[in-house]
């Protein structure tokens, strides 16, 4: 049998019959071929594609992905999943948005840090940088997490609260704190209580959790960014693969999830059930909050054409991860897109990711 008549058979065994109505089923054949072709030819080494419309969904594993259940390093995608937990406690009145960072953080003042909010830290105009600059020096000692927060709570801002948009991780680290502070667990237990738990995300971990490192997909290293260690022989003791990292639970980039699992988050953002946070939060959200003229984010999410691919509604939110990664939903086709692999986000244009995205986006329009 040929591939591509293999990939339609597997396809549309698991898609079903009602859903060919809605989803174009070329363009969802096309969508795997370009991970099957990826791995096939070995660009990336492992992937994972999950696609749902409605109640039907699919899920295919590429490469050496092991099964469906693969469990990837998400990179960025953690972002909006320690951000949930941290809603969680939003929604029990533990903060207001506005509440200033200093509230919660006394140390976090002077030289325009009084004016930063939690908003702005979730929107990313807080003014804080994306990564530290001793970040290398911090990741080759294996500081904890507390010590990066120390330096995020001294580290000069770039510009006033709220005045620019520029992407930061420091920013949900010290939302992340916050969140520490206000549960009185750490960040690791209270992304598995208050999110995986609840929404049966059974291949799923803030750091390692109850898993080993060998049950993690490895990243491919050699083409990873400059700050996770890429292009440096000797951070292998400190790089997206060490043992170090993978147990840090870093909330901007250190979780673990099989892309069955990420579709399960994403899902309670776009059906609104309340299993984590309440259905008006979910809004709050996966809805604009930076002023006209800066790029717009939901709060830890992504959000509008730019969250998702080409075909994309204004209405779509979710996020993309730098170890390879892209999780999106579209409430305009009721479609969530995960697709997960190896390949870092950097290491080529365009990302077979973006490429296998890009037909389903096409299949629900």
């Amino acid at each position: 049998m040929k591939r591509r008549n293999f990939l339609q058979f597997g396809l549309a065994a698991s898609l079903g019959t009602p859903l060919l109505a809605a989803l174009r089923q070329d363009r969802l054949d096309e969508a795997a071929e370009v991970l099957a072709r990826a791995t096939a030819q070995g660009q990336v080494a492992s992937a994972v594609m999950y696609v749902s419309q409605g109640r039907t969904s699919f899920t295919r594993a590429f490469g050496k992905a092991r099964d469906e259940h693969a469990m990837f390093l998400l990179g960025s995608i953690s972002k909006p999943i320690a951000m949930t937990a941290l809603m969680t406690l939003f929604d029990k009145g533990g903060f207001k948005l506005d509440d200033p960072l200093k509230k919660f953080l006394p140390k976090f003042t002077g030289e325009g840090r009084d004016d930063v909010t939690l908003r702005h830290l979730l929107s990313h105009v807080s003014g804080l940088p994306d990564q530290l600059p001793e970040n290398d020096a911090l990741r080759k000692k294996h500081a904890p997490l507390s010590e990066f927060v120390e330096h995020a709570i001294r580290t000069p801002l770039s510009f006033a609260a709220g005045s620019k948009y520029h992407y930061s991780s420091m920013a949900i680290l010290l939302a992340a704190r916050v969140a520490e502070l206000l549960s009185g667990t750490d960040i690791l237990t209270l992304v598995d209580r208050a999110v995986f738990q609840p929404l049966g995300m059974k291949h799923s971990a803030q750091g390692l959790g109850r898993f080993k490192l060998e049950d993690f997909v490895p990243v491919q290293t050699e083409f990873a960014a400059v700050e996770a260690g890429g292009g440096d022989p000797t951070a292998k003791d400190w790089n997206w693969n060490s043992s170090y990292w993978r147990k840090l639970g870093a909330p901007w980039g250190g979780a673990h999830a099989s892309a069955p699992d990420i579709a399960r988050f994403i899902g309670e953002f776009l059906f609104q059930k309340g299993a984590v946070v309440k259905p008006e939060t979910a809004r709050l959200m996966t809805t604009n909050h930076n002023p006209l003229g800066q790029t717009p984010r939901g709060l830890g999410l992504n959000v509008g054409k730019g969250a998702g691919n080409e075909g994309c509604s204004e209405k779509t939110f979710g996020h993309t991860g730098s170890t390879g990664t892209i999780a999106w939903a579209d409430p305009a086709s009721e479609t969530i897109c995960v697709v997960l692999t190896s390949l870092p986000a950097r290491a080529i244009k365009p990302h077979p990711r973006d490429l296998a995205a890009e037909k389903v986006a096409a299949a629900a329009t």
